[in-house]
This record gives structure tokens, C-alpha cells and sequence, in this order.
């Protein structure tokens, strides 16, 4: 059993390397602007059961040592890299989902930029759903394009009202 989890995580990160050489072309688009690149960031995770994960267009518009935080409701931290959040969407079903953009605040100042994102998660990209969450990424901009260095999310929950905070903020 272990033998398989393990060929089955150095499969996606070889799939993930090999791939991400090769698609600079096909995802320069995501990383022109911060515009682009946000949009693509919710794009990459959205999506039906049927689609395929995209992998190889994530990591283009990360850094290489891009950092992922999540507060959990009684606001404790857990960051992992970008890899290891691949290791649980790789190893299971894909399940339709979507988090659809609902307010973004950008600061940005010479290279780099600060980028407030409220989002909500649905099963249906039509049907409204009371699940929300706050995103803080942070991007720098190098070599022509804009990358994504770390984000940090926090969910909204009843000892949190962050996102209703953030959505009447100014």
C-alpha cells in the first residue's frame, strides 16, 4: 500500500515538472497582469468532475518556493507547499467545484502587490452557496510577468465573520 502512495505522489510530481517545463507559451497569458493571474488562480481550481486537474498551468503561476497557509476556525495556521497540495487533489476523485471571485482589493506598490480575494465555494457555478472564504496572496513581479508567492486563506465560520467584514469594508 505504501509502495503505491509513494509512486503515485513522485508520478504527479514528475507529471508536474515535465509539464511545467514545456507550457511557458500556453499560460504566459495567466501571468501578464495581476488581473490575469488572480482570475487564473481561482480558474485552475474551479471546475467540473470531469475535467482534468491543471497541475502544470498551478505551478506556472506560483514561485517555486510558493507558500500556502490556511487558518483553521479557531484561527491556528497550516502552511505546506504547493506540492504537497497536490498530493490530496492527485490521490482522489475530482469532484465538480468552484470558487467564484466575489470582491478583490489590490495594493500594489513598484514589484511587488498585496491582493484581497473574498470567494465563495459552489458545487454548481450557477447555485449560490454560503460557504466563503477570505484569500490574502501576495505576488511579486519579475523577468515580464507576475507570480504568486503565497496566499493565505481563512473560511468564514461562526467564529469568523471575516468575509462579511471584507464585503461592507471600502
Amino acid at each position: 500500500m505504501n509502495k503505491i502512495i509513494l509512486t503515485s505522489i513522485s508520478l504527479i510530481f514528475v507529471c508536474n515538472s515535465i509539464l511545467g517545463q514545456t507550457n511557458e507559451n500556453q499560460y504566459a497569458e495567466d501571468a501578464k497582469s495581476i488581473d490575469t493571474i488572480i482570475n487564473a488562480y481561482y480558474d485552475v481550481v474551479s471546475g467540473s468532475s470531469s475535467e482534468p486537474w491543471e497541475f502544470e498551468r498551478d505551478k506556472y503561476i506560483h514561485s517555486k518556493n510558493a507558500v500556502i497557509t490556511r487558518l483553521d476556525e479557531n484561527g491556528k495556521a497550516e502552511s505546506h507547499t504547493l506540492e504537497a497540495e497536490y498530493i490530496p487533489n492527485g490521490l482522489s476523485l475530482k469532484e465538480d467545484f468552484y470558487e467564484k471571485e466575489l470582491k478583490r482589493v489590490v495594493s500594489k506598490y513598484g514589484s511587488i502587490a498585496q491582493v484581497w480575494s473574498a470567494f465563495e465555494i459552489r458545487t454548481d457555478p450557477k447555485t449560490e452557496s454560503n460557504i466563503r472564504g477570505l484569500n490574502s496572496i501576495q505576488l511579486h513581479y519579475e523577468n515580464g510577468r507576475w507570480w504568486i508567492d503565497s496566499w493565505t486563506c481563512e473560511m468564514e465560520s461562526e467564529k469568523s465573520s471575516v468575509v462579511t467584514e471584507f464585503m461592507t469594508s471600502k
